[in-house]
């Protein structure tokens, strides 16, 4: 065991000597190691980031005090990503592995009871004009919040709407095309088939197919802000992004779509299978340092209550109901922002039991070098109908090599 590890340690030093000596290292948040193969046609530009979170939470009694504190610290994310092309330019890629315990936790039978470090593993062929073809496991063309990068978000974490309703990662194909329509009015549409179960599944698909349609309209043109949280770019003009999305997951095996629980039946002998539909409809504005995100997201089910094969309930729920959220923040001058958040969920009581929810967030961040560079704080306080009401505190850091 010892003679491997120094066997390993001897090869990486070695490796780092070879590339030192080779190229200089990019600037700060531009990668590790920016590749170029000797007869260009290839690219790979290594990196990685990480986010140091600490929380403290409290319950609030009835006559205003707090109690029961809680507190974490984590690393919440620690990731790995390679991009680039291969062959030709327009033909691109994506790797990023994930190495915390967040990043890969949620084993089960279904991922072969391993760690999911893959996040993303997709190649994307331009192979006509304005049209773009991606195969292999990605975040799928679902609502805004969630595909912005994880660290290029406004304020700690997503909201509530987002850890509610997103269709997060799956393994399939996307057909993307955009349309200059007339003036600088830009129409871009996505569309998705995938397995239905999320990322990292092993086994066979165990329900039917997810079907993804997702239709953009940028009445001011493209913006490089139009995915990422904050107006860092400080558009001088104002900039809009309008959409909607309409996902499909036809007999589907979990409670959340792609997410959540399985819905086994029979005493594990079976999945019960539901079709699962959701809706999101979102905006992104940028001017002068302003921003808004706001999005409205509804989920709802053939038949929501999982059934055994008598007819029987098991137990499980798919989680249908709708959601808002709406966020703004204004950039300082000196690289400062303040944001604010509000919140509400509102699953169908009568069938998931859940009372409605309301959460109001307070960031403040400082940009030092962009989001490759952050620190973020927020406060958030979370109204419950009828049950608990919760206070929670965020700081966190932000490194992106």
């Amino acid at each position: 065991m010892k003679l491997r590890i120094l066997t390993t340690s001897l090869f990486l030093l070695a490796l780092t000597s070879s590339f030192s000596q080779v190229t200089e290292a990019p600037a700060f948040g531009k990668g590790l190691f920016n590749l170029v193969g000797k007869d260009s046609t290839f690219t790979m530009k290594i990196a990685t980031r990480m986010q140091l979170l600490g929380v403290a939470s409290w319950q609030k009694e009835e006559g205003g005090g707090l109690i029961n504190p809680e507190s974490n610290y984590l690393v919440r994310r620690a990731r790995l990503k390679f991009d680039g092309f291969v062959y030709s330019p327009k033909l691109e890629y994506k790797l990023e592995l994930g190495l915390s315990n967040r990043d890969i936790s949620g084993a089960s039978e279904f991922t072969s009871n391993s760690p999911r470090y893959i996040l993303d593993a997709v190649v994307m062929w331009n192979f006509y004009e304005n049209f773009e073809l991606w195969v292999g496991q990605t975040k799928l063309p679902g609502n805004v919040e969630r595909v912005v990068s994880s660290g290029n978000l406004q304020m700690v974490d997503r909201s509530l709407v987002n850890s509610r309703f997103n269709i997060d990662r799956d393994m399939g194909i996307q057909l993307r095309h955009k349309t200059n329509l007339f003036g600088n009015v830009v129409m871009r549409e996505k569309f998705a088939i995938s397995q239905g179960e999320g990322r990292n599944v092993t086994g066979d698909n165990l329900g039917g197919y997810q079907y993804t349609s997702r239709l953009e309209l940028l009445p001011f043109g493209e913006f490089k802000g139009d995915y990422t949280g904050a107006d860092l770019e400080r558009e001088t003009s104002p900039k809009l992004m309008l959409a909607a999305t309409y996902d499909i997951n036809h007999d589907a095996v979990r409670n959340r779509s792609n997410l959540g629980s399985y819905m086994e039946i029979d005493n594990g002998t079976g999945f019960y299978e539901t079709t699962i539909n959701t809706l999101f409809v979102d905006a992104m504005f940028k001017y002068n340092g302003f921003s808004f995100m706001g999005e409205y997201a509804y989920r709802d089910a053939n038949d929501p209550l999982a059934k055994n094969s008598d007819g029987t309930l098991t137990g499980d729920i798919v989680q249908v109901g709708d959601g808002l959220n709406l966020q703004m923040g204004y950039l300082l001058k000196n690289d400062w922002e303040v944001s604010g958040r509000y919140t509400n969920i509102t699953l169908d009581e009568n069938i998931t039991g859940r009372s409605p929810e309301d959460q109001y967030t307070l960031g403040l961040s400082r940009y030092i070098l962009g989001h490759k560079l952050k620190v973020q704080t927020d406060i958030s306080y979370l109204n419950v109908d009828g049950g608990t009401d919760e206070v929670m505190y965020r700081l966190q850091m932000d490194v992106h090599f």
